[in-house]
């Protein structure tokens, strides 16, 4: 009951202070930061800190309320399960499906790119249902940020906002820079015509003043009105739908069952390679989880509007998969525009302009979801002060976060003017698992373990049970990359994770069951995301490692000069405005014994 006050109670704090305002405590209100002598009193303190931050956890009424008054004014409720609906599909179908698809059947699975487009379906499914029980519970803009920081502490959570931010800059680079590609297509023009040629490196030469202009279009319109973007959402996605109705139609229409033989040219670890790579397709659904603060019935509207959404993406996907590699040879089709120079080669020429303009309004729709829910996970990771709190403050007229969406549409054009798909788009992917893997950790200490109930000794078994389970499902994915061909390595690891799973099923009592709706068969779903998202990790290259782990190392410096201290004054009270808020609550206390 005190969750749902606090969930429909509107923030409080300061509200007539001006929006438009720029002063050092905005961005540094924290006690660490207000001299160069209380800076260099927190370095000194770092390692005690740190291991603060490493154990220290929030809670759900915590983000519920009084998380949530850091914006200052509160977010509109004004999405339905319809909205939410038309979100998944306007964030989800976009480069993924028109670029990736052509790119991966042409260098890693041939025909059997519906297989990858299966395997990585069924792993975002099952992510899909552990977002939907969070964001029930706990329906706040921050996402899986705010789940792990309830459930696995905030370095935990520190950890996966890093991600999100730079999945959040890197997938909407990556969507303006296609979106550039197939403006081409539709104009006619020759490949990189629109970009400027420079004599930078391979992979960043290439500079595209074009997706700059889109990301901040599209960036503007969300800022604007989170129900106005639905409904612009609500158009581009229709007309989307009726080009895809068209080329999965048209497509098989023109098919040649001849053109899937040989079916398997790369082998199964082509297969799964491919997989880890148009996972990116999938990604954009957990967009819709950040906008449970704006959503009128959550724990109706949240289920329904996500699981429908992906359940239809995921039939979508496979037939549009199928329906390109029916058209033509594996090794014939272009790796840029797939399926406007398929239709192209069959004898539709005219097709291929609608195929590109299906394209655009795909991709435009995934940029500006992407603008809406991406800047409500920044939001709400200021809100913790990992980042500047500046950018959780929240328009009190438009009720969207203009700063949040601002800084994400500068760093992602900054980037989509340089970075090629290819370098973005294996980045992105071992970003996007790596935080799926998280949250599927999180959701089975959230049902087994909750502070002032679970004994140590059954805290023991699920940390030892866990363990077994990540360790063994990295194994098999290790496995995998060092000997595709073997089968002995599996009969350690495969009995292992079962092992570590039936463990948590006999041994740990549950602490916590849902109150609206929840994973079906846990800890057996949960557990299954944990392997196919590692498994799917091992599949890609090692230089979307090295990029993953340069950015992990410089995230990580960043934590311990600014985050770590951050943080630690507002868990702590040595923060402006925390001050403030305990001040607010004691004028509530007086105002009520008054009336008493």
């Amino acid at each position: 009951m005190d969750q749902a006050k606090s969930t429909d109670s509107p923030p409080t704090g300061e509200n007539n202070k001006s929006y438009w305002r720029f002063s050092k405590q905005d961005f540094f209100p924290e006690k660490s930061f207000q001299s160069w002598a209380t800076y260099r009193s927190a370095l000194r303190e770092t390692p005690l800190r740190f291991r603060d931050r490493l154990v220290g956890r929030s809670n759900d009424a915590a983000e519920l309320g009084e998380v949530r008054k850091r914006s200052e004014n509160e977010m509109k409720r004004c999405l339905t399960w319809w909205d939410l609906t038309w979100f998944g599909f306007g964030s989800v179908i976009g480069a993924g499906i028109f670029v990736l698809t052509g790119q991966e059947a042409h260098d890693h699975a041939g025909p059997a790119i519906i297989l990858s487009y299966v395997a990585s379906g069924i792993s975002a499914m099952l992510s899909v249902f552990c977002y939907t029980e969070f964001a029930v519970e706990i329906p706040v803009a921050g996402g899986s940020f705010a789940y792990l920081r309830v459930e696995l502490g905030d370095f935990a959570a520190f950890i996966a906002a890093a991600n999100l931010i730079l999945e959040s800059i890197i997938g909407a680079a990556a969507v303006a820079r296609s979106w550039t590609s197939y403006l081409t297509t539709l104009l006619n023009r020759p490949s990189n015509s629109l970009r400027i040629h420079t004599n930078l490196a391979k992979d960043y030469n290439y500079l595209d003043p074009i997706a700059v202009v889109v990301l901040i279009i599209t960036s503007t319109i969300a800022i604007i009105s989170a129900k106005k973007t639905s409904y612009v959402n609500w158009i581009a996605s229709l007309v989307h739908s009726v080009i895809i109705v068209f080329i999965i139609v048209a497509a098989f229409a023109h098919a040649d069952t001849s053109n899937l033989s040989p079916f398997l040219p790369y082998g199964v670890k082509g297969v799964f390679q491919a997989a880890a790579i148009v996972y990116f397709a999938y990604g954009g659904f957990d967009n819709i989880a950040t906008m449970a603060e704006e959503t009128r019935n959550p724990s109706k509207d949240i289920p329904l509007g996500l699981l429908g959404s992906m359940s239809i993406i995921t039939v979508i996907y496979c037939l549009m998969a199928l329906s390109l590699s029916m058209m033509q040879k594996y090794y014939n089709i272009d790796r840029e525009a797939a399926y406007s120079i398929a239709f192209k080669d069959v004898g539709m020429k005219w097709a291929q302009y609608l195929v590109a303009l299906g394209a655009l309004k795909g991709m435009t729709s995934v940029l500006l979801v992407g603008a809406l829910g991406q800047a409500r996970y920044t939001t709400h990771i200021a809100r913790s002060h990992i980042i500047p709190p500046f950018f959780a403050l929240v328009h009190p007229k438009t009720g969207t976060p203009i700063y949040a969406t601002m800084l994400l549409t500068f760093a992602s054009a900054c980037i989509a003017l340089f970075s090629s798909l290819d370098v973005l788009a294996s980045l992105l992917s071992i970003s996007t698992l790596f935080i799926f893997m998280m949250m599927a950790t999180a959701l089975i200490v959230r049902r087994y373990y909750q502070r002032g109930v679970s004994t140590k000794p059954h805290t023991l078994k699920l940390v030892a049970c866990l363990l077994i389970i990540i360790a063994s499902s990295m194994g098999t994915s290790a496995y995998w990359g060092l000997n595709p061909q073997g089968w002995a390595g599996y009969v350690v690891t495969v009995p292992l994770w079962f092992a570590g799973t039936l463990g948590i099923q006999l041994f740990v009592p549950q602490c916590r069951t849902p109150k609206v709706w929840g994973v079906p068969l846990v800890p057996w779903f949960p557990s299954l995301s944990i392997a196919t998202n590692l498994f799917l990790m091992g599949s890609l290259g090692s230089d979307a490692f090295i990029r993953f782990g340069l950015c992990t190392g410089v995230m990580l410096v960043y934590y311990l000069f600014f985050g770590v201290h951050a943080t630690y004054d507002v868990a702590h009270g040595n923060c402006e405005e925390t001050v403030g808020m305990q001040i607010e609550k004691v004028s509530d206390m007086e105002k009520a014994t008054m009336k008493g």
